[in-house]
């Protein structure tokens, strides 16, 4: 039996997909949570075998969420499934620790599949996510976003920037000093070649990273 927890701050979301799991017999979600934060606390039950974690969500998002439970729980499998296209963050978040990214818009089979392939502790790599990765391999660099170039935190406080946040919060949420998030503020203008915040939201809007 593959224990699931879900974590989407839709609760037609949530529903929907226990009531799809539940058809699967060797399939049982023990635990559901609305944000990023709740997930940490979900996942610290253990009662988890496999954490579906949606993107954009409130309080905490799905990329915090991810860096902050694969620093406390790195062998945990956490499956992205987002509404967000896979051009827009896959290749990122799977080389930051994610066993895989499903669109939202996919058949509700491969959801299934894709959590018995991570709870064996392979990734699940989707059709698009192999194209994109090929393009990478075969040198398509040049045509990438520039925000695939962003570490795990530039692009957590890239994020978080974009959405008007302060440097202060953020320092005080990401446990960090308010030098060391200026810090990476700077890192993410320079290879963003951005120079103001409100180049760094048109940057996320224009590019489908914020909604």
């Amino acid at each position: 039996m593959i224990r699931i927890g879900i974590v989407d701050d839709h609760a037609i979301v949530r529903t929907g997909l226990r009531q799809m799991l539940s058809e699967h017999v060797d399939l049982r979600v023990t635990g559901e949570a609305p944000n990023g934060r709740e997930a940490l606390e979900l996942v610290r039950g253990g009662e988890v075998d496999v954490l579906l974690l949606d993107i954009s969500m409130p309080d905490q998002g799905g990329v915090d969420a991810l860096a902050a439970i694969k620093a406390r729980f790195p062998d945990l499998a956490v499956l992205i499934l987002s509404g967000f296209p896979e051009a827009h963050y896959a290749t990122t978040l799977i080389r930051q620790g994610a066993s895989g990214y499903l669109n939202k818009e996919c058949d509700p089979q491969e959801i299934a599949n894709a959590i018995r392939t991570v709870a064996r502790g392979r990734k699940y790599i989707s059709p698009a996510v192999a194209e994109l990765l090929a393009d990478k391999a075969a040198g398509g660099g040049g045509d990438q976003p520039l925000h695939d170039s962003l570490s795990e935190r530039e692009l957590q406080v890239f994020l978080r920037l974009a959405q008007g946040e302060t440097i202060g919060n953020m320092a005080d949420a990401m446990f960090l000093s308010v030098k060391t998030v200026s810090t990476y503020r700077s890192r993410v203008m320079e290879k963003l070649k951005l120079a103001s915040n409100s180049d760094l939201t048109y940057y996320a809007l224009k590019n489908g990273l914020i909604q």
